[in-house]
C-alpha cells in the first residue's frame, strides 16, 4: 500500500515523493516547518541539483503542472529556457555540423530551472529564497554520500574532462575519480547558492521583491556574466570538433519563467493537465483520446492485448509529436484538432492486430505533416535509422522528478533535469554545468521544431496533473526522457483503468518502445522494438513476438522511476509512492 495520512490530523503535514531519499526528506522537512507544498517542491529541487548532478543542475531546466488551492485552478510554469538568440540553422551549418550536438556548448540555452524554482516560490510558496536553499548549500558545502550511479558516470567521462573540461575536472575530480558512497562536496555550487541569498536580501522590500533580486542576480548579475564568459571558450563537444557556445549574457537578461494554462483531456471520470506542445506533455493526453476506444479491463492486464494495444496507440502519439510539436510562440501547432475525439477515431482504426514498422504521423485538419530532416537525411516513414555524431564517453543524461501534496489541498509535479555533470562543461568558480537541451531542436528550414533564437525546444519533460470529478487528485512523474509519458500513462492505467493502488500501479511490469525517433542526438530508432521488464508473463511476451514485435527483455524492475502523490478530496487522505527500482526514490508523509 501508498504510504497515507490525514490532513485532520495533528501534525498532518503533507506528503512528498522524489527520485532521491535525502530530497524527499528535505522536502519533508520544509513542510514540518510550516511551509507549503510549493515551498518543499523547491526545496526538494534545490537539493536534488546537488546530490544527483547526473541528473539535472542549476543549468538545467524545470516545468511544473500545479493546484493551488487559493486559486483553485491547474498551472503550468515553464522552466523551459530558449534557444541564444544567436543560433541558426545557418550558423550551425556554416561550423560544419549536421545537427545539434547532444554536448558541449553549442547545445546550451538558457538555463531555466533557476527562474521557474523561482517564479513558483514567489507566486505560490510562502518561504524566502534562503530557506529553500539552505539545505542543498549545506549538502553542497558539507558534502552528501555520492550514489555509485555518480561516481560511474564521472569514470566514464574522466579523459573528457582531464583532456577537455578542466574545470569540470577541478570539480569532479580534485582526488581522482570518487568511490561510490564517498563524502563529495562542491563548495563552488555551495558559494554560488549563497550569494544568489545574498543578492536576495540586499534586494530589501517585500519577499516577492527579494525573491525578484535573486532572479535578477541570476540573469542580469554574476551567474550571467560568468556563463557569458564560459561560452566565449572553445569547448570540446559531441561533433568531435570544439566551438564556442551561442548563449551570452543578453540570452539570460531576457529571459522570463512563464505561467501558462494546462492542456487537458477527460478520461472517464478524471481530467489530466499537461505542459504545452513545447513539451512532449500533450502525447500523454493523445494516447488517452486513443486509447477510450478500447476495452482495456477486458483484456486483462498486462496481458499481450493489454500491451499491445498500449504501444500500438503510443506509436502513433509519439509520430504526431515527431510531425507537429513545437514551441507554439513560433509554430502552429494544431493541438484543439490532435486532441479532437473526430482526429483519434480516425487514428485508432490505424491500430491492428500486427505490431506497426511504419512511423505515421496523422493530417490534422487537411494539414500535411512533415517529419523533421535529422542530420540531412529525411526520416522517412516505414524503416528509418538515426545518424550519428561522435561519442566521447557516456555523455546522455537523465531527469528527476518531485511530486508533493500538503494539508491546505496543494498539490504540485515537477520535472527537473538538464546540466548534467557529464554532458557540458563547469561554468568555472560556479560549479554547475549548462545544459543541452537545445540538441531536441532540428536543423530542417521546414520543421516546426526547427532551430530558431529565442525558441523553447521541444522537449522530453512531462510531468502529470489530474483531477477527479473536478477535485485534485494526483500528482506524478517519471525521469525516463522519451520514455516519460510511457511509463507515466501506463502507471495512470494501472491505477485508474485497472484500480491498482498507487504503489501497486508503480510496482507493475513496465514497458516502453523505441519505435521512434529519440528527442537526443544522435536520433537513434528502433523500429517495431518493444522493451519489456522480464518479470511480464513469458505467454504474453511469445505473443506479442507472434504480433510481430521485436521484442527486448529488460531486467526486473528496471524501467522507470515514478514517484507520485494523491489527495482524496472526499476522505481528507493523502497518499504517496515512489518506485523502488534504482533503491533511491522516496515517498514520506506526516
Amino acid at each position: 500500500m501508498p504510504f497515507t495520512t490525514r490532513p485532520e490530523l495533528r501534525g498532518t503535514f503533507g506528503m512528498v515523493s522524489s527520485t532521491h531519499w535525502l530530497a524527499t526528506q528535505c522536502g519533508m522537512a520544509m513542510l514540518e516547518s510550516g511551509g507549503n507544498a510549493f515551498d518543499a517542491a523547491v526545496t526538494a529541487g534545490f537539493v536534488l541539483q546537488v546530490v544527483e548532478p547526473h541528473l539535472n543542475g542549476l543549468g538545467g531546466e524545470v516545468p511544473i503542472v500545479l493546484w493551488d488551492a487559493s486559486h483553485r485552478r491547474v498551472e503550468v510554469i515553464c522552466g523551459q529556457g530558449t534557444a541564444p538568440m544567436a543560433a541558426s540553422i545557418e550558423a550551425m551549418r556554416a561550423l560544419g555540423v549536421a545537427e545539434v550536438p547532444g554536448t558541449g556548448l553549442l547545445a546550451a540555452c538558457v538555463p531555466g530551472a533557476f527562474g521557474g524554482w523561482m517564479t513558483m516560490l514567489r507566486d505560490h510558496g510562502t518561504r524566502e529564497l534562503e530557506d529553500v536553499i539552505e539545505l542543498a548549500a549545506g549538502y553542497a558545502e558539507s558534502g552528501y554520500p555520492l550514489v555509485p550511479r555518480i561516481a560511474d558516470t564521472i569514470r566514464a567521462v574522466e579523459d573528457l574532462f582531464r583532456m577537455h573540461w578542466p574545470a569540470s575536472a577541478r570539480v569532479y575530480l580534485p582526488q581522482g575519480v570518487p568511490a561510490g558512497w564517498s563524502r563529495f562536496t562542491n563548495p563552488d555550487l555551495a558559494a554560488t547558492y549563497r550569494k544568489l541569498v545574498a543578492e536576495s536580501k540586499a534586494g530589501g522590500g517585500s519577499r516577492e521583491s527579494r525573491i525578484d533580486a535573486a532572479v535578477q542576480a541570476f540573469y542580469s548579475g554574476f551567474v550571467a556574466e560568468a556563463i557569458d564568459r564560459h561560452c566565449r571558450q572553445e569547448l570540446m563537444d559531441s561533433s568531435g570538433t570544439p566551438h564556442r557556445g551561442f548563449l551570452g549574457g543578453a540570452d539570460l537578461a531576457a529571459y522570463r519563467a512563464d505561467h501558462e494554462d494546462a492542456v487537458t483531456v477527460d478520461f472517464q471520470d478524471w481530467t489530466v493537465a499537461k505542459c504545452g506542445p513545447w513539451s512532449q506533455g500533450p502525447v500523454f493526453l493523445q494516447q488517452l483520446r486513443l486509447i477510450e476506444g478500447f476495452d482495456l479491463e477486458k483484456a486483462g492486464f498486462l496481458s499481450a492485448d493489454h500491451i499491445h494495444t498500449v504501444v500500438e496507440c503510443s506509436k502513433l502519439a509519439f509520430a504526431d509529436r515527431e510531425a507537429w510539436y513545437a514551441d507554439p510562440k513560433f509554430a502552429q501547432v494544431p493541438l484543439d484538432e490532435l486532441l479532437s475525439t473526430t482526429y483519434a477515431a480516425e487514428r485508432r482504426a490505424l491500430v491492428g492486430d500486427r505490431a506497426s514498422l511504419q512511423l505515421l504521423p496523422g493530417s490534422p485538419g487537411g494539414r500535411r505533416p512533415r517529419l523533421p530532416r535529422l542530420g540531412g537525411q529525411a526520416v522517412a516513414e516505414g524503416h528509418w535509422t538515426g545518424t550519428g555524431a561522435q561519442s566521447v564517453g557516456d555523455t546522455r543524461g537523465d531527469t528527476v522528478h518531485v511530486a508533493v501534496a500538503d494539508r491546505h489541498g496543494n498539490l504540485v509535479a515537477c520535472t527537473p533535469s538538464g546540466g548534467w555533470l557529464q554532458s557540458s562543461p563547469v561554468v568555472d568558480g560556479l560549479g554547475f554545468c549548462l545544459g543541452t537541451r537545445a540538441q531536441m531542436l532540428n536543423l530542417d528550414p521546414d520543421h516546426p521544431n526547427r532551430l530558431e533564437g529565442g525558441k523553447r525546444p521541444r522537449t522530453t519533460l512531462s510531468p502529470s496533473l489530474a483531477l477527479r470529478d473536478g477535485e485534485p487528485r494526483l500528482a506524478f512523474g517519471t525521469p525516463g526522457g522519451d520514455q516519460q509519458d510511457q511509463w507515466s500513462f501506463e502507471f495512470f492505467l494501472a491505477h485508474v483503468v485497472f484500480g491498482h493502488d498507487l504503489q501497486a500501479a508503480i510496482d507493475a511490469p513496465m514497458f516502453h518502445t523505441s519505435h521512434f525517433p529519440s528527442s537526443f542526438a544522435p536520433h537513434d530508432a528502433q523500429p517495431g522494438r518493444l522493451h519489456v521488464e522480464s518479470r511480464v508473463d513469458a505467454a504474453a511476451i511469445e505473443e506479442l513476438r507472434r504480433r510481430g514485435h521485436d521484442v527486448e527483455e529488460a531486467d526486473p524492475w528496471s524501467l522507470g522511476r515514478l514517484c507520485a502523490v494523491a489527495r482524496d478530496s472526499r476522505t481528507g487522505m493523502l497518499s504517496a509512492a515512489a518506485s523502488p527500482r534504482g533503491a533511491q526514490g522516496y515517498a514520506a508523509g506526516r
